[in-house]
């Protein structure tokens, strides 16, 4: 659905868990429709507008897309519905297990993650039509932690561009990949987005245009706010320096006082077992120590004490219901982001919310999924009309 006239708006239904195609195909009947179907009934989409899916395939369910097409593209047909967005960052299960790090791996130094993503380029070029901008989102590269082989991504990241550009030219569209920065990923905050492209660049000199049109970056609302990063200084930045912003992740970080006891005590809530949640915090002096979940902040602050004033953690929590007292959010990361579009119309074709976190949100903050949607959705086209 458009979001303005130069931006298109989509959630990403990373939160349904789907590993296979007939279980992704499933969810997309079960709630993606039922969520458009409250848009209508609200009146934030006409009955005969079409209606934009934020695709989330695994690597089997990309792999099983690829020799369904036209089936699936008949589906899209027959409810209106298309995609112009594929989440490609986790490669394998994403609910219901432990995730953390793994979803990193295999990251752009294997020849998996090269793989995955060409089926997901071959996936979104086969369900559209020509003269429209398609993206697909994934990792930063790698994690920190894996001390990955940089000279490896390289080769891979100028294989996909490679390939997104014989694609393009092929078909009349406009494929891009946005690497999307993370706390404690291969590169995380914008001097190490600046760093790593520069870095990108200077490995592929004849390559440099090519990886230009073909590689940017996915911004996470999210993410850059957890970095304490300005989002109109931050945006201005990455363009000024030739890096294409791919997409737009809406998303919300959870914020708190680390000298407020009742914050602390609350925190522990968001600590749960399946996803990665890094905390940022800020010393008086302004530099920024980051653990790589809820538990390592505690075990440092418990052994050497709290000398922090600011924290940010990262859990994706909603965009239109602010948590209560003691805690707050980076909320107004992400209108800044959208109100970045009344100066810059055309600075990102597409905008995707990017809640994944529901199923794991405390308790006082669930309601039924579709109807979290719905109000991120109505969130969103308020903000924007601001």
């Amino acid at each position: 659905m458009r979001l303005s006239p130069t931006a298109e708006l989509a959630y990403c239904t990373n939160i349904h868990p789907a590993e296979t195609l007939e279980e992704t195909w499933s969810a997309l009947k079960t709630h993606t429709l039922k969520v458009r179907d409250l848009l209508r009934e609200r009146g934030h989409l006409a009955a005969d507008a079409p209606y934009a899916i934020g695709l989330r395939l695994s690597a089997q369910a990309a792999t099983e897309l690829e020799g369904r097409i036209e089936e699936f593209k008949s589906w899209l047909t027959t409810e209106n519905c298309y995609v112009f967005t594929i989440n490609g960052f986790p490669y394998g299960a994403f609910h219901g297990t432990r995730v953390k790090e793994k979803v990193y791996a295999p990251d752009w130094s294997t020849a998996a993650r090269l793989s995955y993503t060409k089926s997901m380029a071959n996936v979104i070029s086969a369900l559209n039509p020509e003269g429209r901008s398609l993206s697909v989102s994934t990792l930063p590269g790698s994690f920190k932690a894996f001390n990955a082989y940089e000279p490896a991504i390289f080769v891979h990241l100028v294989e996909i561009a490679e390939h997104l550009e014989q694609l393009s030219e092929e078909q009349g569209q406009d494929l891009h990949l946005g690497l999307e920065p993370e706390p404690l990923g291969h590169f995380e905050n914008l001097q190490e987005t600046l760093d790593f492209f520069e870095r990108l660049w200077t490995y592929a000199p004849d390559k440099v245009e090519l990886l230009k049109r073909r590689i940017g970056v996915n911004y996470d609302t999210c993410h850059f706010a957890l970095e304490y990063e300005d989002c109109h200084t931050a945006l201005g930045t990455l363009t000024a320096h030739e890096i294409r912003i791919s997409k737009i992740h809406l998303s919300n970080a959870l914020s708190f006082d680390p000298q407020n006891a009742h914050a602390l005590v609350g925190l522990r809530d968001f600590d749960e077992p399946t996803y990665l949640h890094q905390v940022l915090v800020k010393s008086p002096s302004g530099q920024i120590t980051r653990f790589s979940d809820i538990p390592e902040f505690f075990d440092r602050i418990e052994t050497k004490g709290n000398e922090f004033i600011e924290g940010r953690c990262h859990f994706h929590v909603p965009l239109y219901n602010q948590p209560t007292a003691p805690f707050g959010t980076t909320l107004e990361h992400a209108l800044d982001a959208l109100q970045y579009l009344n100066t810059y119309p055309d600075y990102c074709p597409h905008f995707e919310i990017e809640t994944y976190t529901w199923g794991v949100l405390p308790e006082h903050l669930q309601l039924p999924i579709e109807e979290m949607i719905a109000k991120e959705y109505e969130w969103t086209l308020a903000s924007i009309k601001d």
